[in-house]
């Protein structure tokens, strides 16, 4: 694709590359494209090459305008560049499992919790599938500070997770571009309580006020993957966990109240420390959808699965590739009885009540689905993220949710029905509860197309996030509420740090100061996001690294969105890298 560059003096043209954008939009909704073969040219004479990926502009055209910018200004500064798009799962696989990639632009998925950085970060998980460090990122010294972190508790833990983030946008194994504004839309002639709880958990499809005679929520979602599979442990299939949090329960639920994030008592009825280790007594007479009882023992066993999940068999462990660094605080489990248990970790209590947010599974169905995949010729030694277990499409569900599984059609609905056994709907327990029969997430690839639908009463809510271009499509009527909500995830630029050049810092950060978050939050997101240099929720944010106009370690070079083009070359030539007479960066350094 051919973007018009003003004279290299006066830097890249904004309208130009706006154009060049839509473009782009237009011709990448008609899918992926081949897989990119090895990127980096290594003969030193050579002009330096690379391809950016992302996910079409019917999946995330934000993510789609952020890799046509950073193109547009890689380009300018004399890379050979490519976009390459893939299909969110293909996408997922690509970075997730086999970290086949250079650089990506998406949104990463985080947490209510900055722990979610050790999993991110820490070297022990360079070579793992999932969100574990796909960046191939490894370093002691930063380990050292997760770690840290991880053991603290209170005030102290907020002085290592700064010393954390101040790490973090030194060496930049990836970089934070915007915390977007949560949207979705909905209708309140039918249901009332929208804005009580947060629509990425299970606490915003409970407690809802329906009307006479209304028995069934319609929730619409973009991504048809839910209807396809609902296999919790995927690392491909689910970034958040909305159908599996009303499918599966947990021992904690995070509950997002007046912008505060906080976690409750769910499945366990409480927990009390001492030191390190939790005794967890869980609600009484609890049962999976297929009758049997949720027992002590199903939790353990659910945490020593996720940790391998060949559950010993296998010739090294195959953890799973979702929850993983939840689990990795556990230090040990011990049954005490039916409903007792003591969890022992080795984090303080703040990381070690983070990983009572996974999903508890039952031991009499997962336990067999090792058993029968465990001998099997193709899969002796079950790579980890790849084997059947963990990508299985696991239809039908059993968990213990306030909803269970009724029927699906792929790439149209998954629909749910109440699970009138669940704890939530005893007389003693004072929790949001399920109050409609049957729970369906019908699937509308398009945001527009779902606020038309909501708007037109052929749904109750949107589920996903909506695009923030078709914000303005919402209609001003008294039945329609634009609900918005704080976000933990976040878009960054994610660099292979396994490959060179992106093993050189120095080049990382100049790739960094080629991007404009502010103008990116003004141009792409309409003004609906926040630029940062820390990924993470604006409490756990040192002074260092507010966010004051500009980023506070790698400022754009230029302003308004033109680039510097004299100036960002210099910042490469700064970081060992040349150029040759023709003003093309060379490979080699």
């Amino acid at each position: 694709m051919n973007h018009e560059l003003s004279n290299p003096d006066d830097g890249v043209s904004r309208r130009s590359v706006l154009a060049a954008t839509a473009a782009g939009l237009v011709g990448s909704t008609g899918g992926c494209i081949d897989r990119v073969q090895s990127v980096v040219d290594q003969d030193g004479d050579d002009q330096l090459s690379l391809s950016i990926m992302t996910v079409p502009a019917d999946g995330d055209r934000e993510s789609v305008q952020i890799a046509r910018q950073l193109e547009a200004n890689l380009e300018a500064v004399g890379v050979d560049v490519t976009v390459s798009m893939r299909s969110r799962s293909e996408f997922l696989e690509a970075v997730l499992i086999e970290h086949d990639f250079d650089l990506y632009v998406g949104r990463h998925p985080a947490d209510f919790d900055p722990d979610f950085l050790y999993e991110a970060l820490h070297s022990t998980y360079a070579n793992e599938a999932g969100w574990q460090n796909p960046f191939g990122f490894t370093s002691m010294a930063f380990d050292s500070s997760l770690e840290t972190q991880r053991r603290a508790d209170g005030q102290e833990r907020a002085t290592h997770v700064a010393s954390v983030l101040n790490g973090l946008a030194q060496e930049k194994p990836f970089e934070p571009i915007c915390i977007p504004s949560e949207y979705r839309v909905a209708r309140t002639d039918r249901f009332d309580g929208w804005e009580d709880d947060h629509l990425a958990t299970r606490l915003g499809y409970l407690g809802l006020e329906s009307g006479e005679g209304v028995d069934r929520l319609h929730a619409l979602v973009t991504d048809a993957r839910p209807s396809q599979n609902v296999n919790p442990l995927s690392a491909t299939i689910r970034e958040r966990g909305t159908v599996i949090d009303v499918l599966y329960d947990s021992l904690a639920t995070v509950d997002v109240t007046d912008d505060t994030t906080s976690l409750r008592p769910w499945l366990a009825a409480d927990w009390e420390w001492n030191d390190s280790t939790a005794t967890v007594t869980l609600r009484e007479g609890c049962r999976f959808h297929d009758g049997e009882p949720v027992t002590a023992a199903d939790v353990a066993f659910t945490y020593r699965f996720l940790a391998d999940t060949t559950l010993g068999r296998g010739p090294v462990p195959s953890p799973a590739p979702r929850y993983r660094g939840q689990v990795a605080a556990i230090d040990d489990i011990e049954v005490v009885d039916d409903r007792r248990l003591t969890v022992s970790v080795t984090s303080g209590q703040e990381v070690g009540e983070r990983a009572f947010t996974v999903p508890i599974l039952p031991e009499h169905v997962w336990r067999e689905r090792v058993e029968s995949r465990i001998g099997r010729p193709d899969e002796f030694s079950p790579p980890q993220g790849k084997w059947g277990v963990v990508t299985t499409d696991n239809v039908p569900p059993v968990g213990s949710g306030p909803f269970q599984f009724a029927a699906r059609t792929e790439r149209e609905h998954m629909t749910l029905e109440r699970f009138d056994e669940h704890f939530t709907l005893r007389e003693d327990v004072s929790l949001p509860e399920p109050t409609v029969e049957e729970l369906r997430f019908g699937v509308d690839p398009g945001t527009a197309s779902s606020i038309e639908r909501v708007a037109g009463g052929e749904a109750d809510v949107t589920t996903s996030m909506l695009e923030t271009y078709a914000l303005e499509e919402i209609p001003d009527a008294p039945e329609i509420e634009r609900l918005e909500s704080p976000s933990w995830t976040f878009y960054h630029v994610g660099f292979n740090t396994r490959k060179t050049p992106f093993s050189n810092s120095h080049f990382r950060r100049a790739v960094a100061r080629l991007l404009d978050k502010e103008w990116l939050v003004e141009s792409v997101f309409h003004g609906h996001a926040t630029p940062v240099t820390a990924p993470v929720a604006d409490e756990w944010v040192p002074d260092s690294l507010v966010w004051d106009g500009e980023d506070p370690v790698t400022p754009f070079v230029g302003s308004g969105g033109d680039l510097d083009v004299e100036a960002a070359r210099a910042a490469f030539e700064a970081a060992g890298f040349r150029y040759d007479s023709d003003g093309r960066l060379l490979g080699q350094y």
